[in-house]
């Protein structure tokens, strides 16, 4: 029997969400999905700039999430591009995640999609949006830590 790789790859990763949310935390979470899309993860051709999750019936749903039909397959078999897909978490994540959505008012971002030992896994944060003032402090923050690194390799 082959032994799978434990090391991850990182897939799609999500750079925009860190600049337009503060995020709190972090939850890994497996994903639902067919046959067509692993294929599509697997060439690279996902885009989370968009995507969000959402919590419905106690089960927590990515949408928005544009993975790209896979082009060695017909049209018959492929997949929906921009179609919602479960997410899997444990219940006690799930419950805490209820609660800090609905009473704070925080979001579910998708971060990064990545594999972890052969599996798709997806990182979700639990985010609040940031106001323009955040965003200019952030963006400061950074090009002050790219002049600090500028000035350190010069010397």
């Amino acid at each position: 029997m082959a032994e799978k790789s434990t090391g991850t790859k990182i897939v799609s990763d999500n750079r925009q969400a860190r600049y337009l949310y503060e995020i709190l935390e972090t939850y890994e979470a497996g994903i639902e999905l067919v046959g067509t899309e692993v294929k599509s993860i697997r060439a690279g051709k996902v885009n989370l700039r968009d995507g969000y999750a959402f919590i419905k019936n106690g089960e927590v749903w990515l949408s928005n999430v544009h993975i790209s039909p896979y082009r060695e397959t017909s049209q018959y078999f492929n997949h929906e591009p921009l179609r919602i897909r479960k997410l899997l978490l444990h219940r006690k994540e799930i419950n805490k995640l209820i609660g800090q959505t609905e009473q704070k008012g925080l979001t579910l971002v998708p971060l990064k999609m990545y594999f972890k030992k052969g599996k798709v896994k997806i990182a979700i944060g639990l985010g609040k949006g940031k106001k323009l003032h955040d965003k200019r402090e952030t963006a400061k923050k950074r090009d002050d830590q790219r002049a600090i690194a500028r000035a350190m390799k010069r010397d």
